[in-house]
């Protein structure tokens, strides 16, 4: 899908020069970016990115400082009627210490004025589609992290809403609800639109349609991540681990390797290198980096990855 495409899709979420000022910080500058029907889209950024600002205005938790926020074609701010159609997962799980799963589920879904009967038939399907009906009747501030992550996930989708936000949906999960989660996921993709924000790659590149890579509140690139991989340029590309703990001439070292091979970067131990012809280009590599006083440690021979995306835009790793 690409971003140039727009007017082929549904636009459930227009956000227009979007920005969020806490006094002299600015988390959120001058958005703008389009969400269409039935995708997966992702935020993709460090702590401190803009990613949960961004959500909380989508949600209308948050006022605007500027900008507008738009779902087909009704301001957010001042339609009730929209919010009710957001559920929201957010990054701390949040429960009620004294209702059991169960209770929780059918206390949120009379909250959204559901019927009793259809409140508890939403609780019973979504506590068996997340793996919990086991667990039904057990206080929910009992159950592991991983189990507390899932009920947070149903608690958003009680009400059935067309809008789904998922704030760093994996955070404290063990491997296998996580691979639960990211399939429920995936179930409910062209049925709602689902907003993922997350600073973890992997998670991003496998269940998004489209990711957006911001930081700073700025957007950096969006497109599709097979897209956002392809678009930093083609020739292989080697990732070489560096044992020095103290860099010894590190920007001469980089300079160096950028006469050899154009596209050169170093962050964090680690230089991500990328020319055609690579392999024949290793031991010219090597020399380099052992002339300027330091040592490989490990090199590794691999295909893009949406963190070498961001370290092409950012200049460097994840915070």
């Amino acid at each position: 899908m690409n971003t140039n495409q727009a007017e082929d899709f549904n636009t459930v979420i227009n956000i227009s020069h979007l920005t969020k000022r806490f006094g002299d910080l600015v988390a959120v500058d001058n958005l703008d970016l389009r969400i269409f029907q039935g995708e997966v889209f992702g935020f993709l950024g460090p702590n401190g990115a803009g990613k949960t600002t961004t959500i909380n205005m989508i949600c209308g938790l948050s006022k605007p400082s500027g900008g507008k926020i738009i779902f087909q074609n009704y301001l957010n701010q001042n339609n009730t009627n929209i919010r009710a159609q957001i559920g929201i997962c957010p990054q701390e799980n949040i429960f009620w210490t004294k209702l059991t799963c169960r209770e929780q589920l059918h206390f949120m879904g009379r909250m959204y004025e559901l019927s009793a009967g259809l409140s508890k038939k939403r609780t019973t399907e979504l506590l068996e589609m997340m793996g919990l009906k086991e667990k039904s009747n057990v206080l929910a501030n009992k159950l592991s992290g991983g189990m507390k992550r899932r009920l947070n996930i149903c608690m958003a989708l009680i009400h059935d809403p067309e809008i789904l936000v998922l704030d760093e949906p994996e955070a404290g999960l063990d491997p296998q609800s996580r691979v639960l989660v990211r399939d429920f996921i995936k179930s409910l993709k062209r049925d709602k639109t689902i907003i993922l924000t997350t600073h973890n790659m992997d998670e991003a590149d496998r269940l998004s349609d489209r990711v957006a890579i911001i930081d700073h509140g700025r957007l950096l690139s969006l497109n599709t991540p097979s897209w956002l991989k392809k678009s930093i340029g083609k020739g292989d590309l080697v990732e070489i681990i560096l044992e020095t703990e103290k860099f010894q001439r590190a920007d001469e070292m980089v300079n160096s390797l950028k006469k050899l091979c154009k596209q050169v970067k170093f962050s964090e131990k680690v230089l991500i290198i990328k020319s055609k012809g690579l392999i024949g280009l290793i031991p010219g590599i090597t020399e380099i980096i052992n002339n300027h006083g330091n040592k490989v440690k490990e090199i590794r021979l691999r295909e893009n990855t949406l963190e070498d995306v961001f370290i092409y835009f950012t200049g460097r790793k994840l915070r």
